[in-house]
């Protein structure tokens, strides 16, 4: 794995699909995507869900901010970037 992507979100099912369909349409492919959910209450859970790609990790913890998502899918990153 060459690089990971870490996607922290809280209440995006509008502009998610758009960050992860950005992502998946390059031409590179030897990437992941870490999604972390931080205690989203609208429907984020299901678009990720709904988006077909073996690349995407789909973490969901309680809302304890930003940067403890970030550092979250930083921990669960396989890539060398």
């Amino acid at each position: 794995m060459y690089f990971s992507i870490v996607i922290p979100t809280f209440n995006r099912e509008n502009l998610l699909p758009f960050a992860i369909n950005s992502i998946l349409n390059q031409t590179f492919t030897d990437f992941e995507i870490i999604i972390i959910d931080d205690g989203s209450t609208d429907n984020t859970e299901e678009v990720v869900k709904n988006i077909k790609s073996n690349k995407i990790l789909y973490f969901k913890t309680e809302n304890k901010g930003i940067a403890a998502a970030r550092n979250l899918g930083i921990n669960k990153a396989k890539g060398n970037y």
